[in-house]
């Protein structure tokens, strides 16, 4: 078993949209469909994809308490790169780049709080 894909809330679909547009204008993600309420981005491999979304339930979105995603980027050099990208897009910081056990990561919030890490 492989996951597919992993979706996001988001309150400001436009705002979300910029700012990963932004985020993935360097990797594989390429943004495949996006309509009033959803948007998806999809890599290579077109089993993996990133969506956000405003709730079907049209409650507002929030942040999972412990709810992370993770993109496996292949060098450090990247993961310096997007975390510097994803702050000068207005994200917060959660981590800078760093080794960490086995993985040298670096963590971000987005413009609604929700938790990304970027690792090799």
């Amino acid at each position: 078993m492989k996951m597919n894909y992993f979706v996001l809330g988001t309150n400001n679909i436009d705002a979300s949209n910029k700012f990963y547009d932004a985020l993935f204008e360097q990797t594989e993600f390429n943004q495949v469909m996006a309509n009033e309420r959803m948007t998806f981005w999809q890599g290579e491999d077109v089993d993996s994809a990133f969506a956000v979304a405003i709730p079907f339930d049209e409650a507002p979105a929030t942040n999972g308490n412990g709810t992370m995603v993770g993109f496996s980027v292949g060098a450090t050099d990247e993961v310096k790169r997007l975390y510097k990208k994803a702050i000068d897009l207005g994200g917060t910081c959660e981590g800078e780049p760093n080794q960490r056990g086995p993985r040298y990561s670096a963590y971000v919030r987005d413009l609604d709080k929700n938790k990304l890490v970027f690792s090799v």
